[in-house]
This record gives C-alpha cells, structure tokens and sequence, in this order.
C-alpha cells in the first residue's frame, strides 16, 4: 500500500456520554498518513472530548480506534504516545526555568540517566531541528524565546518523541504573521515526511491555506466530511452551526472627540510596564490594539479599568484629568470593560446570572434601598439581558460557571452595553468562541460604534483586529506605534512591528 492510502489514525463509531449529555455521538473519521486533517465545530461541538479519547484521557462508551491499522486501547496515554500520537496545545507546556535540550529530553530517559544521555540528545535535536527547519539553540533557557519559537519547541518535542501523528490545537494564536508562516512552512516540510496532522482552528482562512481535507463536528456528530478544493470558508461556517453566518459589515460613522487620553504614561510592576505611551480613544470609534502576547496589553488594559495607575503621565477623561484613579471611578467615567479571562476576572462561577448581571452596579439606587439588595429589580435587569443577548440558559438563578463560554461572555457583554459606556475596554472579547457566537460579540461591537461608545479592541487575532478597527496600534515590549488608518497596512507590515522591527527602525 502505498504511503498517501496508508490509514494512520481512524476513528469508528466513537461514543462518549456524560450523564445525559452525548457528547460524541458515533464519530468516525480517518486520517491518511501525510495528510493535514482540519477539525473544526462550535464550542461544545466535541472536539476536545474527541482528542481526549484518542489521548486515552477519557474512554469512549463505544466505538474503536486504530493506529497504522493497529487497535489502541482506551484510557492509556503512554500506549497512545507509543504509537506515535502527539500533541501541541494552545497554551505551551514548557518548564521555563529549563533549558530547550532539559525539556525535550524530559520524560524520555529516567531523571537519573538525563545528563548520560544529553550528548546524544543534543545530536539528534540538532538533527531534527535542520531537517524540519525548525532551528533552535539547545542551550537557551526557555524563559528566554519567543513565543514562536517556544512553539518550534513543542514541535521538535513531539518529533522528538517519534511522533507520527500530530495535533494542533490553536496553533497560530498567539504567532505573528511571519511566525504563523514559518509554522506552516514547517508543516509542510513535516508532512512531505510522512507526519499526519490534525489541525484544529477557528481560522478558516488558515484552515483553507494548510488542510488537504477538513471534518466539521456539530452538537457531537460529523456534520460533514470535504476536500478543501471543494469548499470555503463561508461554507464551513455555515456547516459549523446549522446556518450561514453572514460576515459583519463596518460602515463610516461619524467619528466625535476624543472621550480618553493617555499622555507619555508609564507603570512599574508590571511585565513589561509601559514606555511614554500615548494613546487617544475616540468616540464612534474602534482603535485596534494588535501584539504577540505579553508584550503590555495587560498593563494597558489595568490601567484603563482602574486596576493600576501611572507611575508618570496624565489620564484625561473627556479632556479633564483625573488623578484619583480606581476601578470605581473609572465606572463612574463611563468606562465599562470586557476582560480578558471571563472565568477568573469577568465573573464569579458561584454566583448566579442575577448576581453577576449587576456585580459592578449593585449599589446603585434601581439595584439596593437603604443597604438592601433589591432582588426582583436585579433579576429583572438578568432576565432583560438574557433575552436581549440571546444567552442560553436554565434561568436568571442558574450558576454562570454551568454556562459555556460563549453564553458566558454574552452576560459579560450585556452586563456591558446596556449601559451605554462612552468607553469601552474590550480585552479578547472573542478568544475561544465559535464562529456563531464570534459573530454575534462583532456586531454588538459595531452597534456600540454606532452609538457613539470608543472602543478599545484588544486581540491577538490580527484577522479581527483587521476587520472591524478604524485605527491599528501595535503594542510592543511596553512601546505603542503610530496610529495606522483601516486599509493602509497589510498584515505583513503589522507582523513587523508586532516582531519589534517597526520600532527598531523608527529609532
């Protein structure tokens, strides 16, 4: 048999129920040795539930899978890593304080044979490493690469291992756009060897530019199964979720003045502070805050909602400065923020839909009389947001944390707009969403625009940022680029400066 009709992974009949929820309901699929396989599907669709059963993490109800024809059997992860399977997750699983040699040799020879075995480790990483054009110095401290080159690690960790078949998850979400081209470069490379990929991404584009083949799961059944040649993007969107999604669409408003300012502001304590930024938000308008991750979005973002103040610099709330700066006089300015971890910082999981729909509001007179919490007006306000929102749940006394995330984020995002901010902070407000519900925080986005509200976007997806700002900054190790209008840059020339050049070269 020849290698492109070899079988290297195939999945038969595949069941798993949680109680009374199925979560995959008689899946099957296969994988072709060298060939890149998308899976794609909404949140909650089963995909994760999926590759933990090929893992051995969870053991299927029913079903069967085979590797290179071979049974595997449920619930064992070594059998299932000494097959061949690996996989590289969103978020890296590297010991910092370690070197890149220490972390692709852990877990390979017992602790007390690691340093007998490093000289022909080191051999055959620089061996791997050449041949998969993923060049890495051994010796460098994790702490010290980038991000992508911290994905180059995990790669060469799972090749490392022998890995012929490889899962991705997510795996361009934190890369800029040259990194996100390398990776693919190197996916190619990887597969012309014979190495399967499952690619799992909520970027079509990508999934269209990388996959021989894609299979779109929807509530825990294959939905459907195509050669990417015969499909796009606008089609598996609308395979993910039942029905077409249609693309938002970013109208000219008429922009007002400028309802923040920040002037050469500087922090301490954060990692890293920020350098002299300056940065104007204006009404009617969606400024877009593009960067690699870690590189000062989080201080910016403290330093807007109150959670941190300047070490130097002015903030100016509708030309007036303000000096006494705190997360309660940042609500009493109209600023209003969509956080970056709905699950430790936007909500609190104990607390029911009521309670958090009015967490930041409950000493306002409509919600608390005479220090009593009004509990109808608060569940009213709740229940005027799940109907408006469309957040699909048990009812306003359910606990947020048996929520999904995107039904989470909707309660975060009308415990937002509702109010009518003049400023709004939103911090990944679509990270981990499906298609549907991406396109439904977008739009709620837009129709603040329109109102009037300036908006903050923060995104390590450079597509969104793209898509719905009218201004681009990049953020860079604390520093802030010109103001860069929609249209006149192309992602390539983002990635520079997300990369640093464009500030290297502009000193």
């Amino acid at each position: 048999m020849s290698r492109a009709s070899t079988v290297a992974l195939r999945l038969s009949n595949i069941t798993k129920r949680f109680g009374p929820v199925l979560a995959n309901d008689r899946v099957s699929l296969e994988v072709a040795q060298g060939e890149v396989l998308a899976l794609l599907g909404e949140n909650g669709a089963g995909k994760t539930t999926l590759m933990n059963i090929v893992f051995g993490h969870y053991t299927a109800d029913e079903g069967r899978i085979e590797v290179f024809g071979a049974p595997l059997p449920f619930g064992q992860p070594r059998s299932a890593l000494a097959r061949g399977l690996g996989m590289v997750h969103q978020h890296f699983t590297l010991a910092e304080n370690m070197t890149v040699l220490d972390n692709l040799l852990l877990g390979t020879r017992p602790l007390f044979a690691l340093r007998s075995g490093r000289a022909a480790g080191r051999k055959r990483v620089l061996s791997l490493a050449e041949e998969y054009g993923l060049r890495i110095d051994p010796d460098m401290p994790v702490a010290a690469l980038s991000v992508g080159e911290r994905q180059r690690v995990e790669i060469l960790k799972a090749l490392y291992r022998e890995a012929r078949i490889l899962i991705l998850d997510e795996p361009t979400a934190v890369l800029t756009p040259q990194e996100a081209e390398g990776l693919f470069a190197t996916l190619r490379r990887a597969v012309k060897r014979g190495l399967s990929i499952i690619f799992i991404s909520h970027k079509l584009n990508e999934v269209m530019a990388i996959a021989d083949r894609v299979v779109v799961l929807r509530q825990g059944r294959v939905a459907g199964a195509l050669a990417i040649s015969q499909t796009n993007p606008a089609e598996l969107a609308a395979m993910m979720v039942g029905n077409d999604v249609p693309v938002p669409v970013v109208q000219k408003t008429r922009e007002g003045d400028v309802a923040l300012r920040l002037r050469d502001v500087e922090t301490s304590g954060q990692r890293p502070d920020l350098r002299g930024l300056s940065l104007e938000l204006v009404a009617g308008r969606i400024t877009g805050l593009a960067g690699v991750s870690g590189n000062g979005q989080a201080a910016l973002a403290a330093l807007i909602a109150g959670l941190a103040v300047p070490c130097s610099g002015r903030i100016e709330i509708a030309g007036r400065e303000i000096r006494d700066w705190s997360p309660a006089a940042a609500i009493a300015q109209g600023i209003a923020r969509i956080p970056e971890d709905r699950h430790h910082a936007g909500t609190i999981g104990d607390f029911t839909l009521t309670e958090n729909a009015v967490l930041e509001r409950i000493r306002e007179p409509r919600f608390s009389r005479s220090g009593w919490i009004d509990w109808h007006a608060a569940r009213a306000h709740a229940r005027t947001l799940i109907a408006g929102y469309d957040i699909r749940c048990p009812g306003p006394d359910a606990r947020i944390r048996l929520l999904s995330g995107g039904n989470m984020q909707k309660l975060i995002l009308g415990r937002v707009l509702e109010e009518a901010p003049a400023v709004i902070l939103a911090n990944q407000p679509v990270r981990g969403l499906d298609i549907g519900a991406l396109r439904f925080v977008q739009e709620k986005l837009l129709a603040a625009r329109r109102r009037g509200a300036a908006i903050l976007l923060i995104s390590e997806d450079l597509e969104e940022i793209m898509a719905l700002s009218d201004v681009i900054h990049v953020i860079s190790k604390g520093r802030l680029s010109p103001g860069f209008a929609r249209g006149t840059m192309r992602s390539t020339d983002l990635g520079l400066w997300m990369a640093g050049r464009g500030f290297d070269d502009a000193a």
